[in-house]
């Protein structure tokens, strides 16, 4: 354990951005806010730097003990390291595909802070190895999210936020109780020191704790039970806030859930629990999608249907030390989540292209009218699907690989399953596109447009540098 607050620099650097930008909006006036915009991005390119100048390299790739900590809750490892640049290049991607939206708006350098805020929040869950530094993470990356998605002061905003906010509430509660219970049966917060005494700790007491904190990170993830504020929230909220809200949150939540399902006992069977939430998640998300004519709420469903692959090699990491299979899942997740991220991003700078289009039918004549922004959604949308040679592509192949080998085949059939199902919506979306005709619409933002350029060459070069992307992750 080392005391040196430099380790953290680039969170500093978010929360210092944060205070700079809030700072700087407040003494300029509406239509110089861009100077914000301004302070946000270098704070961000300051993270990321300072996170490749760190990375730690042959360090520990999964859980374990090589990691190195800081003030004994902060874990300096490979999956802290690939958060913190999935989050930073995260943000610059919202941040490049809202300028046409937030641009000259009165709430434009409060919502670059809520960004950096929402964004250390993600990265706090992430890293953290305790309990009550996994409380204020919720936290952190909660507040930020519900005044995101009321933003844009709309009455489908109002009644989003309201939404998010009470399942919020109550999956804090959950989370809360769970960590309570959690220290009462181990004697520590602190995930190294439960692994041990959760092991002799009552079955039914660990059960109901890890629940309770699993409901509140599935909240955050957006995963069942508690993802009925997805779609809505996708729907309602700014492009720039529904693509943040769909992104960020997931990948420290995600990650925090792999840390915890990695200290459970073998006394209780959690490999079959998140199993069956990873395969309720994927189901229910692309059943649901499927009704969809609201290319907002399609997204919003369809991200629901990602956390349930993403919960696959979660799954076989709660078996990791007890049968000593799924060795890869850490690395699996982590790639996937790099994939995901930059996917699911570029098809919300398409939106963010076309403000005018909501409905799957305006954006019949696309590939005619807006040919860039027709292959972004096409590489977008299959790479959702798992095409090759496509960034989630390799992320669905690695995880399919580790559940496998992690003795869930059953789960991998279901997944292979949900995979052809939403090739169903992803292609209803993609005829419109290409379909003969024209819709009346306004131009497209040069801003997203160029976003979704850059997230079309993120997909194709994460998905061709396989053997990159897996030796970056895999530490």
């Amino acid at each position: 354990m080392q005391q040196d607050p430099l380790a953290l620099l680039p969170e500093l650097f978010l929360l210092g951005g944060a205070v700079a930008t809030l700072l700087a909006g407040s003494f300029l006036p509406q239509q110089r806010q861009w100077v914000a915009r301004l302070v946000a991005v270098a704070a961000l390119l300051g993270a990321g730097i300072a996170t490749a100048l760190t990375f730690p390299g042959g360090r520990s790739r999964d859980f374990g003990p090589p990691a190195e900590t800081v003030f004994g809750a902060f874990v300096l490892d490979t999956p802290t390291s690939v958060t913190r640049l999935v989050v930073v290049a995260s943000l610059l991607l919202v941040i490049g595909l809202g300028v046409a939206e937030l641009g000259g708006q009165v709430r434009e350098s409060e919502t670059y802070a809520l960004l950096l805020l929402g964004g250390l929040g993600a990265v706090v869950l992430a890293a953290t190895d305790d309990l009550l530094v996994l409380a204020v993470g919720f936290l952190l990356s909660s507040i930020p999210l519900y005044a995101l998605v009321g933003m844009s002061r709309t009455a489908g905003a109002a009644e989003a936020a309201l939404k998010t906010y009470l399942l919020g509430a109550l999956a804090g509660i959950c989370l809360l109780l769970g960590v309570t219970v959690l220290y009462g049966v181990a004697g520590t917060t602190a995930l190294p020191g439960m692994r041990a005494g959760l092991a002799g700790a009552p079955a039914a007491a660990v059960a109901v704790g890890t629940l309770g904190v699993l409901a509140g990170l599935l909240f955050k993830a957006g995963g069942v039970p508690l993802h009925f504020w997805v779609p809505d929230a996708t729907q309602g909220a700014g492009t720039a806030a529904a693509a943040f809200l769909t992104t960020v949150p997931k990948v420290g939540a995600l990650v925090a859930v792999a840390r915890l399902v990695d200290v459970l006992p073998g006394t209780l069977p959690w490999p079959l629990l998140v199993g069956l939430l990873a395969a309720a998640t994927m189901t229910l998300g692309n059943l649901a999608a499927l009704a969809q004519t609201d290319a907002r709420r399609l997204l919003g469903w369809s991200t629901v249907s990602q956390v349930g692959y993403l919960l696959m090699p979660v799954a076989v990491v709660g078996a990791v030390s007890d049968t000593g299979t799924g060795a890869g899942a850490v690395p699996a997740l982590l790639t996937y989540l790099v994939g995901y991220a930059v996917t699911n991003l570029t098809a919300f700078a398409v939106l963010a292209a076309r403000p005018d289009a909501r409905a799957l039918g305006d954006f019949r004549g696309l590939a005619r009218r807006h040919p860039a922004l027709a292959t972004a959604l096409v590489v977008g949308l299959l790479s959702l699907v798992g095409t090759p040679p496509t960034a989630v592509f390799i992320g669905k192949l690695t995880v399919f690989t580790a559940a496998w080998d992690g003795g869930l085949a059953w789960l991998v059939v279901v997944a292979a399953v949900n995979t052809l199902v939403s090739l169903f919506y992803y292609l209803r979306w993609l005829v419109e596109a290409f379909r003969p005709g024209e819709q009346p619409g306004a131009p497209s933002a040069p801003w997203a447009t160029g976003a979704a350029v850059a997230g079309t060459v993120g997909v194709l070069a994460v998905g061709l540098g396989a053997g990159a992307v897996t030796a970056l992750v895999g530490g």
